[in-house]
Order: structure tokens, then sequence, then C-alpha cells
């Protein structure tokens, strides 16, 4: 789970890789979660609270 204080040092294009990982891991989490291999579920939640964050620091520095 990435800080909220950690986020906002990094600039526009590491953000932007940051939440290419996080959209490809959220991805692979649902197919594993299909297929019954996810153990701890509640990881979903926190990847998809991380893509928010970031999508919002994007906003207010664009």
């Amino acid at each position: 789970m990435a800080k909220a204080k950690e986020l906002k040092t990094k600039s526009p294009s590491e953000l932007q890789t940051t939440l290419q990982e996080n959209r490809e891991r959220l991805r692979a989490m649902r197919f594993d979660l299909a297929a019954g291999k996810v153990k701890n579920v509640r990881e979903i939640r926190v990847i998809k609270r991380d893509i928010a964050r970031i999508l919002t620091l994007l906003r207010i520095q664009a």
C-alpha cells in the first residue's frame, strides 16, 4: 500500500508508471480470484484505493 506522502513526492511520469503497474496487478488479482487462487481478497481493495489515490494526485497536478 502506497502512502499518500510517498505518492506526493513522485513526478507525474512516475505516478503514471505506478498507476500502470497497479492496474496490471489488479487485473491479475481478478483473474486469480475467478480461478480461486486468491487467499487475501482484501488486497484487491487496497490496490483499488492506491489507484484512486494516484488518479487524484494526477488530476491535482494537471
